[in-house]
């Protein structure tokens, strides 16, 4: 007999309803068990190509696409505006995937949920606690959480995931140490009306006078956010709102596009750091989506770090059988990819991805030796938007060849953002 039977999955996010459906499919008996209160925005509303293969095998692409808006690619501001990449998916050579959506999260969570309950799993509106097993690298759930399951009828499941984002309850129980990222910005955003778009579907990053913004077009309004030092935000005023709608008069790239721009959401603030946990499995646990690893949103990775690290780490409990070989593995495949967004996401900070970009365009236009590697370079460095980078061992050495060897010389702070 199988080693996994029963799973329990706290959280009921997109990583840990995936993670529901695919264990389901697989004959699992599985409880998933969602807190139900969520704050009034969540980030995470801009997908990326490289998910969309997912969505399909999940049964709800087309759920997604009739409430959506349509992402055919992403554009980026740069140099106080004298600088624009727009990139459109259908161009990257051999993608996947040519579009990507920008959803509602309330609707597209929703329909996460939806699938796992239709899958077989069992949905319950509850806010489960785990306890650790004295003397063992074990969990267990408390007595009220096992018997609000009544599935596992009293008894213990054989696995229980972390789905709890970055609340990460078990590493807050467990005092699972993690790297951070080097940066400790924050993040405020909402939903506004009003404000333009240069590409019509793109998300648009700038390169603000602090930090960055972010534009991702929803089907009936835009959503924005700024990402800033603390410390930097903390001068526009004493509360996020104030800070939020000050950022928007006062900042000098803002003012290019904020002329009839209307906040008609609260402000939701977020720390903006990237971090991964050094430890994702034990003995009957294992952490998925943000509870293992998050990284800064810049390029939309978040959706696919939680349904990749849910898709394998389904892999690891069904095929794998939830042996300790398969879930090292799944534990260190999933730590690598978290690490390879986050150099992805260094060199935009830097300005060194940009530089590459601007060098390359240069050489493609004057040298023999430009024209050569042209190809090489146009079917690679857009993986990074497409979301394919960081899994990809080719395109990331070539993103760390050229920051170390291709720009000597090259003012790289021309495109960095200031902190």
């Amino acid at each position: 007999m199988s080693q996994v039977q029963t799973v329990a999955i706290l959280g009921g996010g997109p990583s840990g309803a995936a993670l529901a459906v695919w264990l389901a499919r697989a004959g699992k008996t599985v409880v998933l068990f969602d807190p139900g209160k969520r704050p009034p925005l969540i980030v995470g509303e801009s997908l990326i190509p490289a998910i969309m293969p997912f969505l399909f095998d999940l049964g709800i692409a087309d759920e997604v696409k009739s409430y959506s808006k349509i992402k055919p690619g992403a554009t980026f501001i740069l140099d106080k505006g004298r600088t624009i990449h727009s990139f459109k998916f259908d161009t990257v050579p051999g993608a996947k995937c040519t579009y990507a959506y920008n959803v509602p999260r309330e609707k597209y969570d929703a329909t996460f949920r939806a699938a796992a309950a239709r899958a077989g799993a069992t949905v319950l509106t509850h806010r489960a606690q785990v306890e650790a097993v004295e003397g063992t690298d074990k969990l267990k759930l408390a007595d009220a959480t096992l018997a609000a399951a009544e599935v596992l009828g009293g008894k213990q499941p054989d696995w229980i995931i972390d789905a709890t984002g970055r609340s990460r309850k078990f590493a807050r129980l467990l005092g699972l140490e993690a790297d951070e990222g080097p940066r400790k910005d924050i993040a405020l955003f909402a939903h506004c009306d009003d404000v333009p778009s240069l590409d019509e579907g793109h998300v648009h990053t700038e390169v603000m006078d602090w930090g960055w913004s972010w534009r991702i077009p929803l089907p009936d309004r835009m959503s924005v956010g700024f990402v800033l030092p603390a410390e930097r935000a903390a001068q526009y005023g004493d509360t996020d709102e104030a800070r939020f709608d000050n950022i928007l008069k006062r900042d000098s790239i803002a003012a290019k596009w904020n002329v009839n721009a209307k906040r008609i959401t609260p402000v939701v603030r977020f720390n903006n750091w990237s971090l991964v946990a050094r430890r994702g499995v034990g003995e009957n646990w294992a952490l998925v989506g943000d509870a293992f690893g998050f990284v800064d949103p810049v390029f939309s990775s978040g959706m696919m770090l939680a349904l990749t690290s849910a898709n394998e780490l389904a892999m690891a409990l069904t095929k794998g059988d939830g042996s300790m070989k398969a879930m090292k593995k799944y534990e260190a495949d999933q730590a690598s990819h978290v690490r390879g967004w986050q150099e992805a996401v260094e060199t935009f900070y830097n300005g060194k991805l940009w530089s590459i970009l601007d060098v390359g365009m240069r050489m493609k236009e004057t040298t023999w030796f430009g024209r050569l590697v042209a190809p090489h370079f146009e079917a690679n460095i857009p993986k990074v938007f497409t979301g394919e980078a960081a899994r990809d061992k080719h395109a990331l050495q070539l993103i760390r060849t050229m920051c170390k060897y291709g720009l000597v010389d090259v003012d790289v702070a021309k495109f960095a953002v200031h902190s």
